[in-house]
């Protein structure tokens, strides 16, 4: 008989989190579970207890109740055989100024029993030219490359990371996806808080969105909110003195004209395209800004949560 697929169980588990400061409660009977190997995303706005939550999967920060396991460990009385597994960027780090890059990867890689090569690490962020420099001579973004740097010289299998691109100039940002992306496919699970919904679109396998402490949506980036069974949107402008009661019938919704600009909703969106450019040829019409949009995962974020920017930074 062939042998029977042992399924991992999962890198964290959280049922009925709750966490009290006083009389505010900022995580209120949360519950998830991150699988082995994947990217997760937690989004919220600030409040929503995005921090908190992490600060306890960390073992950072005391839970009031529930469970809480990651790596099968309980984190709030786990000791170095869990902090050895774990890995953590945070917002903004406590490094000794006066070391250089290679001093400090090489001070953090003593804390662990198996650490990764330093050099190699060093490289992987894309510091290789910086080994010698100070910590206090680092660019923002070069400031966050070492961040990661720390995170990753004990060889974790989860990675905590929080907003890891921050102070990135688009470049950096891409190489550093790259870099996150090739951690999870060789095994690391990354848990990852990021305000660049891009970020999150590009990275993530799933999402979860906080609101006042509770878990309001999860679902894949391109599903959350509906994402992937909303109508499409087209937009663009009549030429000056057109009404937009002289378009022509068709398979969309009734249109809605502002300042100039007409919307289209459908879900028939190649129809609609034919339909609508056939009639514009037709009667030489030139659809100027002409654009044709799904719900992005931001539109997804903001209805969720009823935000109206994402802004600032993480909250409890």
């Amino acid at each position: 008989m062939g042998s029977v697929p042992v399924t991992q169980p999962p890198a964290i588990v959280v049922a009925g989190l709750r966490k009290n400061y006083g009389r505010l409660c900022a995580v209120d009977g949360l519950s998830f579970q991150v699988r082995r190997g994947e990217i997760y995303a937690i989004l919220g706005p600030n409040g929503a207890g995005k921090t908190t939550t992490v600060e306890i999967l960390e073992g950072h920060r005391k839970r009031s109740s529930g469970l809480v396991q990651v790596l099968g460990f309980d984190p709030g009385t786990a000791g170095r055989q869990f902090r050895e597994r774990i890995g953590i960027v945070l917002q903004s780090g406590g490094i000794d100024a006066e070391l250089t890059v290679r001093e400090a990867v090489a001070l953090y890689a003593s804390f662990y029993a198996r650490p990764r090569d330093v050099p190699g690490t060093i490289e992987q962020v894309g510091l290789a030219g910086k080994g010698r420099a100070r910590v206090r001579t680092l660019s923002g973004g070069q400031s966050r490359r070492l961040d990661l740097a720390l995170a990753l010289i004990g060889d974790p299998e989860l990675l905590f990371l929080d907003e890891p691109t921050t102070g990135f100039d688009p470049n950096a940002r891409r190489d550093a996806w790259d870099m996150i992306a090739g951690l999870r496919r060789s095994g690391t699970t990354i848990l990852l808080t990021s305000h660049y919904l891009d970020e999150v679109q590009h990275l993530a396998d799933r999402v979860a969105v906080l609101s006042h402490g509770r878990l309001v949506e999860e679902s894949t980036p391109d599903a959350l909110g509906g994402r992937d069974i909303a109508g499409t949107v087209i937009r663009f402008r009549l030429p000056a003195g057109m009404p937009a009661a002289e378009l022509p019938a068709g398979p969309w919704d009734l249109p809605e004209a502002r300042d100039g600009e007409v919307t289209m909703r459908t879900d028939e969106p190649t129809r609609v395209l034919l339909s609508l450019t056939r009639w514009a040829v037709d009667h030489g019409v030139e659809l100027d800004g002409l654009t044709v949009l799904q719900p992005s995962l931001e539109d997804a974020y903001l209805r969720i949560t009823g935000q109206e920017s994402i802004g600032g930074r993480r909250g409890r």
